[in-house]
């Protein structure tokens, strides 16, 4: 664990004083305050052992109920977790577009669920204040499984930028063994090799394949997107330089030659990336509906044939195909997932190795069973068995294991893995679901792979260099409100001209004024307070 700044320091004399006196009392002076209540737990539960609770329990959970897939108490999976573990899990259902929302409303009121998955790293910083959630990091040494890939797969810097102000963090993240690209642009490969059209290998000549796709095709739209044009945005910006559309995040990128964060929005390279994506719409090449459409709108236009790209990731190219079957005709068409386009910074890639993960609720430390829900979560979430588990299922009912291949059972598909097959592993058993299967080892995730996904994996780690991760800037909880009153209407403004300087509703020579006006709504002050958190951690690290 890292040392905590000066300013933490002072700040926390008396509670780690206090700390030592309830840890005084665990051992026998006197008290059981500090005690961790272990009935259930495992003695010897480590590395490589199937956690079995020593006495049942139930153990309520948050459960985001994904359409595509919806819940059914009678899963495999559910009855699989009891036989296995000893846990009953008693699911919350919140459907998963009211997911965010009811989360909040249950920590905020006191009645979440004692597990509360699909929480992204950052989401968990508005429940801190509030001593709502636990502070996870004080109880790694009780899960060896999450412990051991922190520790094999050298994540200790990732997980530094989850640390709150008191150098603790309140989040398990899906851990994954490497970086992990899923998103880019699906294109009609078929329509590029009927023009003699190669797959463009940066965002220009994606331009000169759209423009000559518009010459041949004079009533198209070449690219009708999805998603807002949030994904496209996210994965260009890197090219660019810049972060954009879902990566935006609190609107800071640091600029490692100046050792400070600067504002993305008020940066040459945001404004060279909102003039590419203006040049697209202003030449008809880009639908202007793309960032106002309902996903289905856009769905429609690329499976018909009335647009040729579209933003997607390995389970949507799979859905096109066969709505695309049903309306092009099977055989008479080829879509692909191409490797993300390079732009005017090189052939570059973000991301992180942590998933979405898991908080637990502050009432988890008042359960009897509170070591054994740790060690349970740890086998689950981040134990080998435990993740190859979610996501195959059973073997020798869901799928077969030989010579470490794995292969569904003959009636079970998933994402076209198996099409032949009538079952569905997630539908029809619970399996591979965002609630419980993320991260693993890159054999794990790979193993789920079609080949051609296997494919794009593979060109995107020879083609891309991988950008370091920024450095964390964790704020107090005083500095965290205001932060938040600071930036919130900062990214409102950003996206609200964004979407205007792409459709031409504002010009671009207004830019410069666009940043004035950001400087007016307290960007200056947003600036100043990031770099002095910033910089008093890095001087007590």
């Amino acid at each position: 664990m890292k040392k905590p700044s000066l300013r933490v320091m002072g700040k926390t004399a008396l509670a780690a004083i206090l700390s030592l006196s309830l840890a005084a009392c665990s051992n026998g002076m006197g008290g059981k305050e500090a005690e961790i209540q272990n009935k259930g737990a495992m003695e010897s539960y480590a590395v490589g052992e199937t956690f079995k609770a020593t006495e049942p329990f139930n153990l309520s959970i948050m459960y985001s109920d994904q359409p595509l897939y919806p819940y059914k108490k009678d899963w495999l999976l559910f009855k699989k977790i009891t036989e296995m573990t000893g846990v009953t899990l008693d699911p919350v259902i919140v459907p998963m577009s009211d997911y965010p929302q009811k989360r909040s409303l249950l920590i905020s009121s006191g009645d979440a669920p004692l597990v509360i998955p699909k929480t992204y790293p950052g989401e968990e910083s508005a429940f801190v204040s509030s001593n709502a959630i636990l502070p996870v990091s004080d109880y790694i040494d009780l899960m060896p499984n999450f412990k051991d890939k922190v520790e094999k797969w050298g994540l200790d810097t990732e997980l530094e930028g989850l640390r709150q102000e008191d150098g603790k963090y309140y989040v398990l993240p899906g851990l994954h063994e490497e970086i992990w690209p899923d998103y880019t642009l699906i294109v009609r490969t078929d329509i590029l090799e009927k023009h003699n059209l190669t797959v463009p290998k940066t965002w220009d000549e994606l331009k000169t394949v759209m423009q000559q796709l518009k010459k041949e095709y004079p009533d198209s739209i070449p690219f009708s997107d999805r998603f807002k044009f949030l994904s496209t945005l996210n994965v260009a910006s890197t090219g660019f330089g810049t972060k954009g559309g879902w990566g935006f995040g609190s609107g800071l990128t640091y600029k490692p030659e100046q050792d400070e964060f600067v504002y993305t929005a008020a940066t040459q390279e945001y404004k060279d990336m909102l003039t590419y994506f203006h040049e697209l719409v202003a030449e008809g090449l880009l639908d202007k509906e793309s960032f106002t459409q309902d996903d289905d709108q856009a769905i429609q236009k690329f499976i018909n044939g009335k647009s040729f790209i579209i933003n997607g990731n390995s389970q949507t190219v799979v859905l096109h195909r066969n709505d695309m079957n049903k309306t092009l005709g099977e055989g008479k068409f080829s879509v692909a997932k191409i490797t993300v386009p390079g732009g005017p910074a090189g052939q570059l890639m973000s991301g992180g190795r942590l998933e979405n993960g898991v908080m637990i609720s502050a009432k988890a430390k008042q359960s009897e069973n509170f070591e054994a829900i740790l060690q349970f979560i740890d086998w689950l979430y981040y134990s080998d068995e435990g993740q190859e588990f979610a996501k195959w299922g059973v073997e020798g009912e869901t799928y077969t294991k030989e010579n470490g291949v794995r292969k569904l059972a003959d009636d079970i598909n998933f994402n076209g893995l198996n099409p032949k097959g009538t079952k569905d592993l997630r539908i029809d058993y619970g399996f591979s679901g965002g609630v419980f299967a993320y991260g693993g080892t890159t054999d794990l995730l790979h193993s789920m792979f079609s080949e051609e996904e296997l494919k794009f994996q593979n060109d995107m780690k020879e083609v891309k260099e991988v950008l370091p991760a920024e450095p964390p800037i964790p704020y107090s909880i005083e500095e965290r409100e205001r932060v938040t009153l600071l930036s919130t209407p900062l990214k409102d403004y950003t996206d609200q001209n964004t979407l205007k300087f792409i459709l031409g509703d504002r010009d671009l020579s207004e830019f410069d004024a666009f940043v004035k006006e950001l400087e007016s709504q307290g960007l200056t002050q947003y600036l100043e307070l990031a770099n002095k958190t910033y910089k008093e951690y890095k001087e007590g690290k």
